[in-house]
């Protein structure tokens, strides 16, 4: 409650409709959504941290109705623990407090019923506020033991209140393993250059990321990209060392591409998966040397499936080390990305420079001059466009972000958050996990099937599997060209008539093509060239859009200019 609203004698506490209303989540998450606020609309507690993920704003606390209606007459509940605290402050009891529900499991069933389960929440987790304002608090143990909600064990909680004087980190956690050690979101080794320029930032996969700037915007960052520059924070990539005599022999057995094939210097993009062909991730690989390979991945279980294969395997001169905590990179991508990485990256005699550099393929250089900070420099990127890709130990993050600005000053460079980045990637018909692929996705379906390399003998994860869905495929993912300007998004369904032929994975506007487009991924009898569709709205049925099959990547299909 508003503690200098009670002294007026009005009562304002949490109220879970503004704070859903003006948060636009289910639940407050710490970041730009991390509020809850009263009736009036003003904040009263902010979420710094949250170790869970999973709570509940929408059912009232536990009540002596409901354990009344259930068989359990005279249960102790909630409400009558907050009604017991609370007459202090002349605050009238409820029959039922609309309570912020920390660690509760609940839910929307797809037939719309709220449903509820055992807890995300573990032992040691915890739910760090900051007060807003002066408050009066009231918190309660749950004692629900008749439903799976407390996991059928109530527990107590432990309340603690810090001084201002100590301060904490933005965090969400994560963890690998269901039984690993959460860990803590953190910062990139460019945020500290960055983060003066917004205050628009998201949680992604681990670390702190801009989805936009201030005074730019994901359209003018777009525009930069495409006409000119722009650098982007690409550091929570996770990146893995594969050593040893036998990390050629574990690339090989892991990847859908021939690993024997690739030289030193040399980049390749390929497909991970599972023994049903499902993919596991998508991912670059570096060829540092003979018994140098490096991972550049996005999911941080990689590692450990990396390491399982190898024991499956016998291999046992090979080591899989995580390299994230000694490489952060940003991306410099567009039509000038060449001419900026120009003016100060310094390559010795046995290294290519940054114009003899070749597409996929990669340097180990240094900024400016011999002595200076050491650098690997590959010409990838996710946008479309000529671009590059910058590594760097953290300790270096500011020194290279620096000499990036310095360089691309008077050349348009822009700052790219994650909002452009994804316009830039659909229009180049690049795929992203969770919309165009997941482990039951195969690579054909993803619509990346040119990673599949099944001309040798050598066995591979998921080989025959592949050969399988190759020879009988089912699903292919398709560019479609909708009509209008309403957008279609994840999930949307597609139709032929009143049938179900597909779905939309990723779908947007696109400025520079100025065409409504989509990526969907469709039955194969429906997936040629000009095929007529609709993407279904509302239910599905209400309300279609028309949509016609077309070549894709929507944007330079050739990939002249990435390849310039």
């Amino acid at each position: 409650f508003h503690r200098h609203k009670l002294d007026e004698g009005i009562e304002r506490g949490l109220d879970s409709t503004v704070t859903r209303t003006l948060m636009g989540n289910a639940f407050p998450t710490p970041g730009l959504t991390g509020k809850f606020y009263d009736a009036d609309m003003d904040p009263l507690v902010e979420v710094v941290r949250d170790t869970v993920g999973r709570h509940d704003t929408f059912a009232l606390a536990c009540n002596a109705k409901y354990y009344d209606d259930m068989g359990y007459p005279g249960h102790v509940n909630c409400t009558d623990n907050f009604n017991g605290q609370i007459e202090t402050y002349a605050i009238a009891a409820r029959a039922g407090w609309p309570a912020l529900n920390l660690f509760f499991n609940t839910g929307f069933s797809a037939d719309n019923m709220l449903v509820s389960d055992e807890p995300w929440s573990r032992p040691g987790d915890y739910v760090l506020m900051r007060a807003m304002t002066d408050l009066v608090c009231a918190s309660s143990a749950c004692p629900d033991d008749i439903d799976p909600a407390n996991a059928w064990d109530p527990t107590d909680v432990h309340v603690r209140v810090y001084g201002p004087e100590h301060t904490f980190s933005t965090a969400i956690a994560r963890r690998v393993t269901p039984d690993a050690e959460p860990v803590l979101t953190k910062k990139t080794a460019f945020q500290p250059s960055w983060e003066p320029l917004t205050r628009n930032t998201v949680e992604y996969a681990g670390y702190w990321l801009p989805s936009h700037f201030n005074g730019e915007g994901a359209i003018a960052e777009y525009w930069a990209c495409r006409d000119q520059a722009a650098v982007m924070d690409l550091s929570p990539l996770r990146k893995l060392e594969v050593l040893g005599p036998d990390a050629e022999a574990l690339t090989q057995a892991v990847i859908t591409r021939d690993a024997r094939r690739l030289s030193t210097g040399q980049v390749v993009y390929t497909a991970l998966c599972n023994d049903h062909g499902g993919m596991i991730d998508e991912c670059t690989v570096f060829r540092l040397g003979q018994d140098n390979f490096r991972f550049v991945a996005g999911d941080d279980h990689v590692g450990l499936w990396l390491k399982q294969q190898a024991d499956r395997l016998g291999l046992a001169n090979v080591h899989v080390k995580p390299s994230i905590d000694q490489l952060h990179n940003i991306a410099v991508q567009g039509p000038n990305s060449r001419e900026i990485m120009r003016r100060f990256v310094w390559t010795p005699g046995t290294q290519p420079s940054i114009d003899e550099l070749g597409w996929f393929r990669f340097l180990i250089g240094r900024i400016d001059e011999a002595q200076g900070t050491p650098i690997v420099v590959s010409r990838t990127g996710y946008t479309g466009e000529l671009g590059y890709e910058i590594f760097c130990h953290p300790s270096d993050g500011t020194a290279v972000w620096d000499a990036v600005w310095r360089a691309g000053g008077d050349l348009g460079l822009a700052p790219l958050g994650l909002d452009a980045l994804d316009m830039l990637r659909i229009e180049a018909g690049l795929i992203a996990v969770g919309n165009e692929y997941d482990e039951q996705i195969d690579p054909f379906e993803a619509g990346i099937g040119f990673t599949v390399d099944l001309r040798g003998a050598e066995d591979f994860v998921g080989r025959a599997a592949l050969e399988e869905r190759r020879a009988h495929p089912q699903r292919a993912l398709v560019g479609l060209e909708l009509e209008g300007n309403e957008a279609a998004g994840h999930g949307d369904p597609v139709y032929i008539g009143r049938q179900q032929v597909g779905v939309v994975t990723s779908g947007v506007r696109s400025p520079v093509l100025k065409k409504n487009i989509a990526l969907a991924r469709v039955a194969k009898q429906h997936a040629g060239l000009a095929t007529a569709l609709e993407v279904g709205k509302l239910d599905g049925q209400q309300k279609r859009i028309g949509a016609e099959v077309v070549r894709f990547p929507f944007y330079d299909p050739e990939k002249t200019r990435p390849r310039s």
